[in-house]
């Protein structure tokens, strides 16, 4: 077959439109550096060719990533009908693609595993695996998803280590297993190679969350940023990070700044696939302030809203609880718990030992009752990782349940939380949090040892910043 009628992997196309081939080529290549644009390069593929059978494939994984699953449906019934005359290599990745979109996570996942045995290089469905795995036990099923995630990529390194593709998704899966120094190599030979792939500046940005180095995160990112085409689909999830980077310098005007402009759902994308991002950052703002964001609740509500009442991924619920929450919405997460209880009772176990639980400890803490809220929580954390997501988006879930243990006078259970997470990486806040707790138990010379490394490491802080007027505050009560 002419080399203009094969993928970016060098694989045969179904198509007599060179074109058409060009055409979905290139959105390809869009949808695995996740830049803008990738479902106009499909649909041009397929206005060249309309029987393009695995470009209809492409897009309906593009419109079911993008948290739009009835055009998903819709595009991937179009790519089925039209899959009798392709290769099978093109059928399993249509194939692969349906189930996914149907609810068929684990299915899908055994299917990527048999075709990237044979077809090592199918840069799509390696790109579809992430996204199982990182929906966890909603979409894998995998209870512990990162070495499982891993594994899969070992098992076709030697075909793809020339991919900027492949490499920005091993650079993922080694940061996730705590894998950092391989990880920052990893994906700066995949932006050595592309420039303006978003999967390896992403991983690149985990990596000094990992590191615990915010500073360095914020120069990275920001820099990076500046050159990235601002509609792409992950242009609100890197604005998240450099926020997240914002926060941990105590930076709170910038960080707003950056929420307002750029993460706010009425300001960049009403989407459900923008809820993880902006209800994390709104309860971040509340929990670490301790009083309510000066931004509105309401609108991330509306794209929260759904999960009231129609079941979704385990990692949708939890951010749609902390939307819930925060907002003092007690009808729809009430009706979300119903919802997530009946499931539990018709004997899904995964609802009742993780979802339900955690939203149930949200709840509480929304409402005041820390010690209950604890209650919730502590079962759940040992195996959160199964909820799907990576560390950094976990992580608002730890910070929630320590946060509980303070308020809850549980303070040597977050004393024991608190030294294990600095054991890992240095954290202004985590440092902060560790004086509290020393403060509450009249440690007064250590709780003042570390309000002093606090103050020292939130130098560059707002001076108005929530978080440091109570430092202020409780380093002068402690004197």
């Amino acid at each position: 077959m002419p080399a203009n009628l094969e993928d970016r992997f060098g694989m045969p196309l179904s198509t007599s439109s060179a074109g058409a081939a060009e055409c979905y080529r290139e959105g390809i290549d869009r949808l695995l550096s996740q830049n803008h644009g990738p479902d106009l390069k499909l649909q041009e593929a397929i206005d060249l060719d309309e029987g393009f059978a695995v470009a209809h494939g492409a897009l309906a994984f593009w419109y079911q990533q993008r948290a739009r699953p009835e055009e998903a449906r819709e595009t991937i019934k179009q790519a089925l009908a039209l899959a009798s005359g392709v290769t099978r290599r093109e059928r399993q990745q249509i194939q692969a693609v349906n189930l996914w979109i149907t609810g068929k996570g684990r299915e899908s996942i055994a299917l990527i595993k048999e075709h990237l045995a044979e077809f090592h290089r199918d840069g799509l469905l390696l790109r579809l695996a992430h996204r199982l795995y990182m929906l966890g036990c909603s979409g894998a099923g995998s209870p512990d998803f990162p070495p499982e995630y891993l594994a899969l990529l070992q098992g076709v390194e030697s075909h793809c280590m020339d991919d900027w593709a492949f490499l920005a998704e091993y650079a993922f899966a080694h940061h996730e297993t705590g894998q950092l120094d391989a990880a920052m190599d990893l994906a700066q030979r995949s932006l050595d190679m592309n420039p303006i792939n978003a999967v390896a500046s992403h991983s690149m940005t985990h990596v000094h969350f990992e590191r615990g180095d915010a500073a360095s995160g914020e120069d990275f990112l920001g820099a990076w940023l500046q050159s990235f085409d601002a509609p792409a689909s992950s242009y609100v999830h890197l604005s998240w990070h450099l926020a997240l980077f914002e926060l941990a310098q105590g930076k709170y005007q910038e960080t707003l700044d950056r929420y307002e402009n750029f993460i706010r759902p009425s300001v960049v994308a009403k989407s459900m696939a923008t809820l993880n991002d902006s209800a994390s950052l709104m309860w971040r703002l509340q929990l670490y302030g301790g009083t309510p964001p000066p931004k509105p609740w309401e609108e991330v509500l509306t794209i929260a809203s759904p999960a009231a009442e129609r079941p979704g991924a385990a990692f949708r619920d939890a951010h749609a609880a902390l939307a819930f929450a925060g907002a003092g919405d007690h009808e729809a997460m009430a009706k979300m718990t119903e919802r997530l209880r009946k499931s539990a009772e018709d004997g899904d176990s995964f609802t009742k030992e993780v979802v339900l639980p955690l939203a149930e400890g949200i709840e509480a803490f929304g409402q005041g009752r820390y010690a209950e809220s604890v209650e919730f929580f502590e079962p759940v954390f040992p195996q959160l990782v199964r909820i799907g997501g990576s560390h950094a988006q976990r992580e608002v879930f730890e910070d929630t349940m320590l946060e509980a243990y303070i308020r809850a006078g549980r303070f040597e259970k977050a004393e024991q939380m608190l030294r294990a997470r600095l054991g890992q990486r240095d954290s202004v806040r985590d440092t902060f949090w560790l004086g509290r707790v020393q403060s509450a138990q009249g440690q007064t010379f250590e709780a003042d040892a570390s309000f002093g490394r606090a103050i020292k490491g939130w130098e560059g802080c707002d001076p108005d910043a929530p978080e440091l007027t109570a430092l202020n505050n409780l380093k002068a009560a402690s004197d």
